[in-house]
């Protein structure tokens, strides 16, 4: 080996080790070896940062701004709406949310799938008093899956698209992983639903206690009906069942400002009703977001809050000791004409205030959870002394901007499809389309890139095609082929692929990719076979990170709200790791012959 093979092979034992021990994080060790790498002479000053603006780190961070679009939209809260129901049989739950998991990663980076779906998976098994590791692994694991039916599912798609194009001249194209890819998730989550779940270790003593702790604090809402409104000319009894259906419960009803006394089946929805919610904030956004209801306006006879232009936010705030606002009433501090914010829900030591919010007096303790337009939220902060509990706050959803934010979408998807644009650029206008129509604010889109991510792919982007420069991924591949002489091209195959799935679960399926893709092409060209079969198994294998919680973001993800252990994931996933092996092998073979 040359002096510069043994150096980057050194850089990457050591970013391996470093990944694997956990003490430092993904991106910081990456960045350091990207470092290392140039200072050592090993990678070119002048090449960097070439990884920085690489068409799949640009890609990763347009999905997930364009993923934000959809979720504030309200368009995949409704198609969940669509198919999620109540006291399913768990094998089903999971086959459901799995499909929906999948799909969805088919189109939007996986991690935006589990994380959109994930909190509706455990408000679900809450619903159903289970414990919440029963399902999320399942559901990570299928989204994992599913990241593999097309193109921009899954980063490794995209990675190992840019190596084709460099060897082959042409990229891979939206939907040409779909025929491998879509075998290896159907087959993922039957065995899943069926079996999977039941190997996930035990529900623990503590599960029931650890439950209660993490239980959103529910709050008494009102919400008003309008002339969209969902319900409207229909009976309360119709309407009762569905905010029931969906988890929260229907308190009262009043018309032109008074308590009907009637049967709720006799009782007719009429626009400027004023009905209240008992919900937590999450699911009181979702119910008005599906029944089209509207926020109050702040009076003390409410009327519905007129649209805005901007971003609104549902926030929990503690009323400290000496704050502005104790001892007064929302009414008397003008709450909506100072700050043009509404009080939706109120707190008093662990009880739910009802009654007209309007004219309570405020007190030391309460939480009061806050409608707060948008870039207003410092200034009530300050002008009230309140105190914002962190991770709260959640943006409203604007149900109106659904079609549009879903049009565009589908476009930009048709558009790669063809061939007519690249996926960055048809990405890239969905995002200015979105800030041009106020789906998202130009302030807030960089909120929703996760940097770590990008930091980590631009980092280790230039170490991967350093070491197929300097030789390194071909002396690989000549290791590989040595060991494989002899056998049949597949069989070299089979075991590039379950070394790169071993490389993908203590590394990182990012740098995986990079590293185990162009091994994949030295290996066919050593062997005289289509590349693409190597690249395409390259992929399959990177994305299936399925026996540690390091693997895949999906997995880390998880791991705090399932109470996971590191060493829970395996049980489940050796055996699916197994049947991906079992299924992609021979779906290669025959979609992409040697």
């Amino acid at each position: 080996m040359t002096f510069p093979q043994i150096t980057l092979f050194s850089i990457f034992g050591a970013v391996m080790v470093l990944m694997f021990s956990g003490r430092w994080r993904h991106d910081l060790v990456a960045f350091a070896g990207l470092m290392a790498a140039v200072v050592l002479g090993v990678v070119p000053a002048e090449a960097a940062f070439a990884g920085f603006g690489h068409p799949a780190t640009m890609v990763v961070a347009l999905i997930l701004i364009t993923t934000a679009g959809l979720m504030r939209s309200g368009a995949v809260a409704a198609l969940t709406r669509l198919v999620v129901v109540e006291n399913r049989p768990i094998s089903l739950h999971i086959a459901v949310m799995s499909g929906i998991g999948g799909f969805l990663s088919g189109f939007m980076n996986n991690i935006a799938a589990l994380a959109i779906l994930m909190p509706i998976d455990m408000q679900v098994a809450r619903r159903a008093g289970r414990a919440a590791r029963l399902t999320l692994m399942p559901l990570a694991f299928a989204t994992i899956l599913g990241g593999m039916l097309t193109l921009i599912g899954t980063p490794p798609n995209l990675i190992v698209s840019g190596f084709r194009r460099e060897v082959l001249g042409e990229p891979y194209r939206m939907f040409d992983f779909m025929p491998v890819g879509g075998a290896v998730a159907i087959a993922g989550i039957i065995f899943i639903a069926l079996i999977g779940w039941r190997l996930i270790p035990k529900r623990r003593a503590d599960d029931a206690q650890q439950g209660e702790r993490s239980r959103p604090r529910r709050y008494q809402s009102q919400l008003v009906v309008t002339d969209e409104t969902t319900f409207l000319d229909k009976s309360l009894a119709e309407m009762q069942e569905a905010v029931r259906a969906a988890g929260a419960k229907l308190i009262r009803h009043r018309h032109h400002h008074h308590e009907v006394e009637a049967e709720p089946a006799d009782i007719t929805i009429a626009s400027g009703d004023v009905v209240t919610i008992l919900a937590d904030s999450e699911l009181l956004d979702e119910v008005r977001s599906s029944l089209k209801l509207s926020y109050p306006d702040g009076r003390s006879e409410p009327r519905a809050r007129p649209r805005g232009e901007g971003r609104e936010d549902l926030i929990e705030c503690l009323v400290p000791v000496g704050a502005e606002i104790a001892g007064r009433t929302v009414q008397s501090l003008g709450l909506i004409n100072r700050h043009d914010s509404v009080l939706i829900g109120l707190r008093r030591q662990g009880r739910i205030i009802t009654g007209n919010l309007h004219r309570e007096i405020i007190r030391p303790g309460d939480l009061m959870l806050l409608l707060v337009s948008e870039n207003r939220l410092d200034d009530l902060v300050a002008a009230l002394g309140l105190l914002p509990l962190e991770g709260t706050g959640r943006s409203v959803m604007r149900e109106w901007q659904m079609a549009l934010t879903l049009g565009l979408f589908v476009a930009a998807v048709l558009l790669t499809s063809f061939g007519l644009v690249t996926m960055p650029i048809a990405l890239g206008c969905v995002i200015v389309a979105y800030v041009l129509f106020g789906v998202l604010s130009i302030t807030e889109i960089y909120d929703f890139v996760d940097w770590s991510v990008v930091v980590l792919l631009g980092s280790m982007i230039p170490l991967g095609l350093a070491l197929d420069s300097t030789g390194g991924s071909a002396l690989i591949a000549g290791g590989l082929a040595s060991l494989t002489a002899g056998f049949p091209a597949w069989v070299a195959l089979a075991l590039l692929m379950v070394t790169t799935m071993f490389m993908s679960d203590i590394l990182n399926n990012n740098a995986t990719t990079i590293i185990a893709a162009p091994v994949g092409i030295r290996l066919a060209e050593q062997l005289g076979v289509n590349p693409d079969a190597f690249l395409m198994g390259v992929a399959v294998s990177a994305a299936c990170a399925f026996l540690t919680p390091i693997g895949h973001q999906n997995n880390t993800l998880i791991m705090g709200p399932g109470d996971y252990g590191f060493g829970d994931y395996w049980r489940m996933g050796l055996p699916l790791e197994f049947i991906v092996m079992l299924v992609s092998v021979p779906m290669l073979l025959i979609v992409w012959p040697l």
